[in-house]
């Protein structure tokens, strides 16, 4: 695949699909690594912020960056692991290899790979891979969904974010952060049912109609969230900071750390969603 070029323009709505398709099998085909990895015990330790990094992130990372080079040569790649501190460009990657590392450790299987081509401040395809759940899904010009079937993305089909049903919001909440800045902007919304999720799991959920809203007001990185804002936008949904706009990405060099944000299915309620203000240090 010979687009886009390291300096090319923003890619075609046909070639967002194409390389939206080839980010799943990179995804997928980095799946197959971490499930070696989560069944037969991986070796961890704690990064100097206090998160879990392991063997399985490394390996992964490195398979994904390398088939991205392979694929687009000279588009640099931001990945959480290895490369956190490259500088984006007008086209450039975001990766996170393993999103829910604590989650992978503890063998829950709701962890995700995270890929997404950024042009300028936004994504414009991604895909986003649940290897132990046996689901991936992908956009460019839309969104899709895929089962996994032997390390490769099966059929795809369209997914779309749905209306806030008559019974109210179903919430994703993290199984392993929370804040009471997340419970206030809760608290102002019709929220019917809670449901625990990991990982960026939640927007691939929020995309195929599955739940509603989540909301995060502690801190994240750009490769957490590039990947499934955009899978949700083209599904129908939306990522929104304080300010009511999307995140731009790569606004950053160096740091690549997120505001508060909600992600919704229906876009009618970003209007409603009161968040924190960012915070100048972030």
């Amino acid at each position: 695949m010979t687009y886009p070029s390291a300096h090319g323009s923003v890619p075609t709505p046909a070639e967002r699909d194409a390389i939206a398709l080839r980010l799943a099998e990179i995804a997928c085909a980095a799946g197959v690594t971490l499930r070696q990895f989560e069944l037969g015990g991986c070796r961890h330790h704690l990064k100097p912020d206090g998160s879990p990094t392991s063997q399985a992130d490394l390996a992964a990372e490195a398979q994904i960056v390398a088939a991205l080079a392979q694929s687009w040569p000279g588009i640099p790649v931001i990945a959480e692991e290895t490369a956190a501190e490259a500088a984006p460009a007008a086209l450039f990657f975001l990766v996170d290899p393993l999103d829910g590392t604590k989650d992978f450790l503890k063998g829950t299987g709701e962890y995700t790979v995270n890929i997404a081509l950024v042009a300028g401040e936004r994504p414009v395809a991604a895909a986003l891979a649940a290897p132990a759940l046996g689901r991936v899904w992908a956009a460019g010009a839309g969104a899709v969904e895929a089962p996994i079937i032997e390390g490769r993305p099966g059929a795809f089909a369209p997914v779309s974010a749905r209306p806030v049903p008559p019974e109210g919001m179903t919430a994703l909440v993290s199984r392993s952060h929370g804040e009471a800045a997340d419970e206030a902007c809760l608290a102002v919304l019709p929220v019917g049912h809670r449901r625990g999720a990991s990982s960026a799991l939640k927007f691939g959920l929020l995309a195929c109609g599955e739940a509603d809203l989540y909301v995060r007001c502690g801190p994240t990185m750009e490769w957490d969230t590039a990947a499934g804002d955009h899978i949700l936008t083209e599904a129908g949904g939306c990522l929104v900071g304080p300010d009511g706009r999307p995140f731009g990405y790569g606004r950053r060099p160096g740091q690549y750390r997120n505001g508060p944000f909600a992600a919704l299915g229906d876009p009618s309620y970003a209007g409603r969603v009161t968040l924190p203000p960012e915070s100048p240090s972030r």
